[in-house]
């Protein structure tokens, strides 16, 4: 599933193709993603203008002179295409803009989701209500995670992935950054000192700058709306490599199941 880098890296490409742009027709195609498309989307966005586009955890964000805002989650496949020759079974929405462009929501396995709300009620919706602050929010408190955790017995990798905790945070970049950090994933939160944590903090932010610096991570369907793929994955040190030499110390990189999801660690970098 596209995580913080790769929504942000879809939205700034989004932007120079939409801000400001009127959106002349928009198709909803098909309507079967995770939950049904919003009624009347199309009258809705047509002749629209986009005011504004941005990010809110894992959901992109598209503002209209309507007052209206796109909310958009790519899910496990999403991606959005810029121009295909063709149209296919699993392009689900186009948005047809002033300057000629077509943005087409293409998404195979379906679990991605799109809707329609008041910009009043943005903050209020059920995708959005319960996520925590942004971790690059230059406002966020340095001993965030620090007081997140205190006195939690939850592994400090759940805590991480916890939208409540911070928004858009998912198995890369958690795991990348507890390397970063050196701590264990499967380490109790209590058992981490504040100091650990201000660490694991900023290890994060790093990851997270670096990582939409290079596009994001293409794991599997994730791409720049330009079509190219990120290369974040060329430099992950732990995610995805089980059995492999940890890139600091050499020996075999971990693979663990933590919540239900797989882990990756170095055990002899992370304590």
């Amino acid at each position: 599933m596209p995580e913080l880098p790769e929504v942000e890296t879809v939205m700034r490409g989004l932007a120079p193709l939409l801000l400001g742009r009127r959106l002349l027709w928009v198709e909803a195609r098909r309507g079967d993603l995770r939950w049904p498309l919003p009624e009347g989307l199309g009258p809705r966005l047509a002749g629209a203008r986009v005011t504004a586009l941005g990010r809110r955890g894992k959901y992109g964000l598209i503002h209209t002179d309507r007052r209206e805002v796109l909310i958009l989650h790519l899910g496990m496949s999403g991606r959005i295409r810029l121009d295909p020759p063709a149209l296919g079974p699993h392009d689900h929405v186009v948005l047809a803009t002033e300057t000629g462009a077509r943005l087409v929501v293409h998404d195979p396995r379906r679990f991605g989701a799109i809707d329609l709300v008041g910009a009043s009620d943005l903050d209020r919706h059920r995708w959005l209500a319960h996520l925590g602050p942004e971790p690059l929010d230059p406002a966020l408190a340095p001993d965030h995670l620090a007081r997140a955790a205190a006195g939690r017995r939850v592994a400090v990798k759940a805590l991480l992935m916890d939208q409540r905790v911070l928004a858009g945070i998912g198995n890369i970049y958690a795991s990348e950054a507890l390397f970063r950090a050196g701590i264990a994933p499967g380490r109790a939160c209590r058992r981490i000192s504040a100091v650990r944590f201000i660490r694991l903090q900023q290890a994060l932010g790093e990851v997270l700058t670096e990582s939409i610096a290079a596009g994001g991570s293409s794991l599997r369907d994730h791409a720049q709306i330009s079509g190219a793929l990120g290369d974040y994955q060329l430099h992950l040190r732990v995610y995805g490599r089980a059995g492999l030499p940890c890139p600091s110390c050499g020996a075999p990189v971990r693979r663990s199941r933590i919540g239900g999801r797989s882990s990756f660690h170095c055990p002899r970098c992370q304590r």
